[in-house]
């Protein structure tokens, strides 16, 4: 379990879980925001969270409703708070990720060139693979240099079928 995710753990105050096509999803909230949104069986997956389970919280209910708008194709945008645990530099990556329209894709490269640390496209790579809110922050967005799909803590089908999704709503 990774630190940002053993963070979440600890400071989770309500989960519930989403049905999404592609399995079900566990949606996770701190007093501050959506911290948490993994695929079961997803890396870094938090397992069983000691919050209670409150389908019906507001924050909840409303990245449920949202992500199943996107599921449907209606919208790719996302309107939560956001609680974001992870180091500064995590944390810049994922602010980055966020800047990356529906549809689009960038490179690991081009992510590192934008938070300004040009060489170090490993440790962007790593930042993103860390990505406590899949989705709804497009980690799926980001491809190799090659425009391969490489990496995605979800899997790399999943990757594939939400670019494709995203394409198809365009």
């Amino acid at each position: 379990m990774s630190h940002a995710t053993q963070s979440i753990h600890q400071a989770c105050t309500a989960q519930a879980t989403f049905a999404s096509p592609l399995g079900t999803m566990l949606l996770a909230r701190t007093a501050q925001g959506l911290a948490g949104v993994w695929f079961e069986g997803q890396k870094d997956h938090p397992g069983t969270l000691t919050a209670p389970e409150r389908p019906d919280d507001p924050l909840l209910r409303a990245a449920a409703e949202q992500l199943a708008g996107y599921f449907a194709g209606r919208s790719a945008s996302f309107d939560v708070p956001l609680d974001l645990h992870g180091t500064e530099f995590q944390r810049t990556v994922w602010r980055a990720l966020l800047r990356i329209g529906a549809g689009q894709t960038r490179s690991y490269g081009d992510i590192a060139k934008q938070v300004g640390s040009p060489r170090a496209v490993r440790a962007v790579g790593s930042a993103i693979a860390k990505n406590p809110l899949s989705v709804i922050v497009p980690c799926h967005r980001v491809i190799g240099s090659s425009g391969a799909l490489t990496g995605y803590a979800g899997g790399v089908e999943r990757k594939r079928a939400l670019l494709a999704l995203e394409e198809e709503s365009r």
